[in-house]
């Protein structure tokens, strides 16, 4: 071997060694980068089905909470005003219905009164004018027709007396003790509906632009955003107070109406007979916006009713009086546990 050589022969040798080893690591470094995209492509792939499902189970339980409820179309209004009505609106609710008959029998009776009394003055003109009776009658007094004209308008009085206070004294019934009960405040110029038996939570409710009212099918300028959700066959406590000046629930409808007035709580009861919307407005002058703050009671079954009340943030139905229930049937059991077995008590 030349020693001249040897600076070539190395370089040569460097180079086969370096092919080798490259060629030895190729393999392992391709795995290397490889795996790790290989778990990234899993990941993504497994992670749509989740997704998918984690959005299923969400919608399931929101529909579970709300239990299917859809808020009523406009199909379903049953009291509103109406162009050119002339008489009161339909009534859905006993004590409209009997304050609508109370109505109509007055109606009736104030007619036939005022035809009476026309056809007295008719035939008075028409006997008693000078043509025809040239020298007048000088009688000032008849007892029978004194007699007459005092007793008959006492009788009518009192017989419609008798359904008046009828009347008054159902509508001043006190709610029984299974009512569910709705706390109604005026602000503002909005309303506020409270529901402390159904886990306390309050709904706001303002007018509905007009322009979307419409574009709903909605009357402009009754519907609201949030309507009072009550339900049917079912005495309502209906509570009302102010938080400023004073205001008038009041639904026509219904033939309902009891001011707001602040620091003071009033109370009626109220049951609605069929499912529906019933509109009604602010009573009493309450400031500039006072036209603006509408009433839109949505009754519903008593379940649908359920389900909505559990849509809402901290509602509940039956829960704190079941629960209340419980506590003390298992206070009793456990004094009789402890009764029983004095030891096991003290151990």
């Amino acid at each position: 071997m030349k020693f001249g050589d040897w600076p070539g022969r190395a370089a040569r040798l460097a180079t086969i060694l370096w092919a080798a080893l490259v060629l030895a690591l190729a393999p392992q470094a391709a795995l290397a980068q490889a795996e790790p995209e290989a778990p990234v492509t899993e990941a993504v792939a497994s992670d749509v089905p989740a997704a998918a499902a984690a959005t299923d189970q969400a919608d399931a339980a929101a529909a579970d909470a709300a239990g299917g409820y859809e808020p009523l179309g406009p199909e379903w209004i049953r009291g509103q005003p109406t162009p050119g009505g002339w008489d009161v609106q339909e009534q859905f609710s006993p004590i409209g219905r009997s304050a609508t008959g109370l109505h109509v029998g007055l109606m009736w009776v104030m007619g036939v009164i005022s035809l009476f009394v026309l056809g007295l003055l008719l035939w008075v003109i028409v006997r008693y004018r000078r043509g025809a009776n040239p020298t007048p009658s000088k009688t000032t007094h008849n007892t029978l027709i004194e007699v007459v004209w005092t007793l008959v308008p006492v009788l009518i009085l009192v017989a419609i007396a008798i359904p008046s206070i009828s009347l008054l004294t159902k509508q001043y019934e006190s709610p029984p003790e299974d009512a569910v009960t709705i706390k109604v405040t005026g602000y503002q110029w909005y309303w506020g509906y409270a529901y402390p038996d159904n886990g306390g939570f309050e709904v706001i409710s303002n007018m509905m632009p007009e322009d979307e009212a419409r574009a709903k099918g909605f009357p402009a300028q009754l519907e609201v955003d949030n309507r009072m959700v009550v339900p049917v066959d079912t005495p309502l406590r209906i509570q009302t107070t102010a938080a400023d000046v004073i205001h008038a629930f009041a639904v026509p409808s219904l033939w309902f109406k009891i001011d707001a007035v602040p620091g003071r709580l009033n109370e009626r009861m109220l049951t609605i007979d069929e499912p529906g919307i019933y509109y009604g407005q602010c009573s009493e002058l309450c400031g500039a916006r006072h036209g603006y703050m509408p009433i839109a009671v949505e009754a519903l079954p008593r379940d649908q009713w359920e389900a909505w009340v559990r849509s809402q943030p901290g509602g509940t139905v039956g829960e704190p009086e079941a629960a209340a229930a419980a506590a003390p049937s298992e206070a009793g059991e456990t004094a009789d546990a402890e009764a029983a077995d004095p030891a096991a008590a003290t151990n």
